[in-house]
């Protein structure tokens, strides 16, 4: 796993690029690669990379070159089937001066252009500068594993890096600006979705898609998208069997993959049945015992160590765990934004910030569990809004409106910290049934009339019209499905997903490790996308449906049947406990309400209408972290480790 950055000036900026800010640039993301690092100057174009060396660690370093000096490339990621180019590109004349995967891919772009992404396999987010024709190809991995920045600025120059902060660091953009057109999508849905950041001007290349710069101009090209037709009609004639087993075989492949490295490798093993599958097939294809790693709270509500370790016990792994306190958990959370970019979305990534520490103490690489839920309809609320989606148009239908009214009457008028009230308030009984309130609004952190009441009457007239569930429902409806369900899983893998996977690979490189994704191999994906509904979310309401049966006497029983928990993080009761302090400052202070971004008042009634018992965590955590982002980057309070502590704090020398 690497960092990358680079700088091309167009004719109209008329500059040469500045070594010293490429360097800035550069630097300022060493924790994504401690092992070596590297620039590239050629006048207007300048590229910068920082290297963890995982494969051929002697050789690889970066900016590559190819044999005649035309093409140099910069590369964050892994391309698993990197080996089997090398014989057919030396039989084309390709010389190879190392094993590493970076030089197949300027030798496949030799060959094939932009068509050199249709070839990889892995996750990867890469830039290559072609000296001859004065060229800047961009590319970003099929379901957006490795992250990309950039700014394309309005003299046709632009800035790139693997995070946001390297462009802050060049001011690609000038000072810091807010991105008000993406802040009611942060406030419903955890963080932005599409191309939108929360940073004015800087944008993501989206997941399967290529940049290509030339002579200050811009084009952005989709060459991979996710579809859920059926590839033939063989779909009525199959049985569950054959599906379970040609699932296994990909499943088994991608994991196999994954384990392709030059130094120590082991796991995160949360105890849920995504981890555990790893863990069965991952220790079928090593000799020595894997090495497991473990995060939970102190808290019981927050602590899945006894189904981590029934797991380790049923494998015998090499299993180590790690507990975190609130104490720890507040303390390390303003760094753990500045290494975020953009305000941390769940209270999980501070748990997977500490176990990607303990896990580098004993290993470089290490295969996670997400991409799961979203693949195969893992998450509580897909049964519930196909269970509400059925049955609320009927309800509508069969209740005259004055019965419904009054029902809802009744409803709304139980205590506000009654859980009934909670859960019936966001049925059919007290909605309308359709995919906006009874999925995207009813799952939202603030929902589209509570954002009314939150923002301040200067904020809402900067975010006038702008829909939060634009996007969410733009993907919803572009989906190739009639069915409801692969439609929610379209649209999650295309937002909700991003941020995720932008959590795993922005926390575990904060600890200098890289983490791969077996359930995201695009194989394994195209085949699961295009599976029957039944087949993922079973009647019943069985979720993950297909890899249940594929572990079917694989993992222990208490595991295949268990609930899923996701990471609790306690969070709610902390703040009404010993660290209520923690929303006296970031959320109460006369700092944070003097910023005029939200109504102070209403944001007071939510802290009391908390501490009184209602559950308002998640929108408290949102607005934490939203005052911690705002200090951290724009009133210049970051909080940039120095080398000396990464080095105490991974090992590395």
């Amino acid at each position: 796993m690497c960092g990358i950055n680079g700088i091309a000036f167009s004719s109209r900026a008329g500059r040469s690029v500045d070594a010293q800010v490429l360097k800035r640039m550069r630097d300022v993301i060493t924790h994504r690669g401690p092992d070596d690092e590297g620039l590239y100057l050629n006048g207007a174009v300048g590229l910068g990379h920082r290297r963890l060396s995982i494969v051929d660690v002697a050789a690889g370093h970066q900016p590559m070159t190819n044999e005649d000096g035309s093409l140099h490339i910069v590369y964050n990621g892994e391309i698993y089937n990197h080996a089997d180019f090398r014989a057919e590109l030396e039989a084309r004349g390709h010389t190879y001066q190392t094993h590493c995967d970076t030089e197949t891919i300027l030798h496949l772009y030799e060959e094939y252009g932009a068509g050199c992404v249709e070839h990889l396999r892995g996750m990867f987010a890469f830039a290559i500068w072609d000296e001859r024709r004065r060229e800047l190809f961009i590319a970003r991995d099929r379901l957006g594993v490795k992250p990309l920045y950039y700014v394309h600025t309005h003299d046709g120059s632009l800035y790139f890096a693997s995070e946001i902060k390297a462009l802050l660091e060049a001011r690609a953009s000038g000072a810091p600006e807010i991105n008000f057109r993406a802040l009611p999508d942060y406030l419903a849905n955890h963080g932005t979705s599409d191309e939108e950041t929360l940073f004015h001007q800087v944008k993501r290349l989206l997941p399967g898609h290529t940049l290509l710069w030339r002579e200050g101009q811009v084009k952005i090209e989709k060459y991979w998208d996710i579809s859920f037709r059926p590839q033939d009609e063989e779909q009525s004639s199959r049985s569950d069997e054959d599906y379970v087993r040609e699932w296994t075989e990909l499943f088994e492949r991608s994991v196999r993959l994954r384990l392709m490295a030059d130094v120590p490798l082991g796991m995160f093993l949360s105890g849920g049945i995504d981890s555990s599958a790893i863990a069965a097939v991952m220790s079928k294809m090593v000799s020595e015992p894997i090495k497991t790693f473990s995060v939970a709270f102190a808290e019981r509500e927050a602590n899945e160590l006894e189904y981590a370790r029934l797991v380790a016990r049923a494998f015998k792994t090499d299993h180590h765990e790690v507990v975190v306190s609130p104490e720890e958990f507040f303390q390390e959370l303003p760094r753990l934004v500045w290494h975020e970019d953009e305000p941390l979305a769940h209270p999980s990534s501070v748990a997977l910030y500490f176990v990607s520490r303990l896990a580098a103490r004993h290993v470089k690489v290490v295969l996670t569990g997400e991409g799961s839920d979203e693949l195969m309809g893992g998450y509580e609320r897909y049964y519930k809004t196909l269970y509400q989606l059925a049955l609320g148009p009927r309800y509508h239908r069969w209740m005259t409106k004055s019965v419904r009214e009054m029902l809802s009457r009744r409803i709304e008028s139980l205590p506000p910290q009654s859980r009934v009230r909670h859960k019936l308030t966001r049925t059919f009984l007290c909605l309308e049934p359709d995919v906006e309130n009874i999925y995207f609004d009813n799952f939202a952190v603030f929902r589209r009339g509570m954002q009314e009441d939150l923002l301040s009457k200067e904020t809402k007239e900067r975010v006038r019209e702008i829909d939060p569930y634009r996007e969410m429902q733009r993907y919803f409806d572009s989906a190739d499905s009639d069915s409801t369900l692969n439609r929610m899983l379209y649209a999650d893998m295309k937002t909700y997903l991003h941020e995720l996977l932008m959590k795993q690979d922005q926390m575990s490189m904060a600890a200098s490790i890289e983490s791969r994704v077996p359930f995201l191999d695009h194989k394994l994906v195209e085949f699961t996308a295009r599976l029957p509904v039944h087949l993922k979310i079973r009647r019943g309401w069985t979720t993950k449906y297909i890899l249940r049966r594929s572990m079917k006497g694989v993992l222990p029983e208490a595991i295949l049947s268990r609930k899923k928990m996701g990471f609790p993080v306690p969070v709610g009761a902390w703040f009404r406990g010993a660290f209520q302090t923690v929303i006296d400052e970031y959320v109460l202070s006369e700092r944070a309400m003097s910023r005029g971004l939200f109504n102070a008042e209403f944001v007071r009634q939510l802290v009391a209408r908390h501490m009184k018992g209602e559950n308002h965590s998640e929108r408290l955590w949102a607005l934490v972290n939203f005052e911690m982002w705002l200090r951290a980057f724009f009133d210049g309070e970051a909080s940039k480790e120095p080398q000396a502590a990464l080095i105490e704090t991974v090992g590395v020398r």
